[in-house]
């Protein structure tokens, strides 16, 4: 299955068009990197006010800045598919177990945060200033926190370590 997904993407040609523009990959890259700063640092923001840092701020007008990091996620997501069909073997025949574990840590984020949504959500955007978050909102911060720096260590370490 995933062989024939290779050879899908690999026939679209798309990797192609993007080897002929010399400039293609690095600004995907640098785009790459920008949508994880505006990810994990608006993510980190909310996570660490669940943890109890900067507990001056009310939660609410913190929480309005997810917006850009899905905007974040959502340029990850384009970029990392370019990434996919510019290069499908080296994330499946070269590296497979650190690219499938950074999938699972995304994937593991994306339940946390819907785990995040479903239960302690309206507690935490009533919280004004000084108050501490539900303890279930600070496992899930701690959580959170942890699987955004498993996902950028196995982004990093994509081509220096095959576990």
């Amino acid at each position: 299955m995933v062989q024939s997904l290779v050879s899908w993407t690999l026939s679209t040609g798309i990797g192609d068009v993007v080897h002929s523009y010399t400039w293609a990959f690095p600004i995907g890259e640098a785009l790459h990197f920008m949508g994880l700063c505006l990810l994990v640092g608006t993510v980190g923001m909310v996570d660490l006010r669940m943890l109890g840092v900067a507990k001056k701020l009310p939660f609410a007008p913190l929480h309005q800045l997810v917006n850009f990091g899905i905007a974040g996620f959502f340029l990850n997501l384009a970029t990392g598919t370019m990434f996919w069909f510019v290069q499908p073997t080296f994330y499946v025949d070269e590296y497979p177990n650190t690219s499938l574990l950074k999938l699972l840590f995304i994937v593991l984020a994306g339940v946390n945060v819907l785990v995040f949504r479903l239960t302690v959500f309206r507690e935490a955007m009533a919280l004004g200033p000084g108050e501490d978050a539900p303890p279930l909102a600070k496992v899930i911060a701690g959580t959170s926190i942890v699987l955004w720096l498993g996902i950028i260590w196995m982004g990093r370490m994509l081509m220096y370590i095959e576990y």
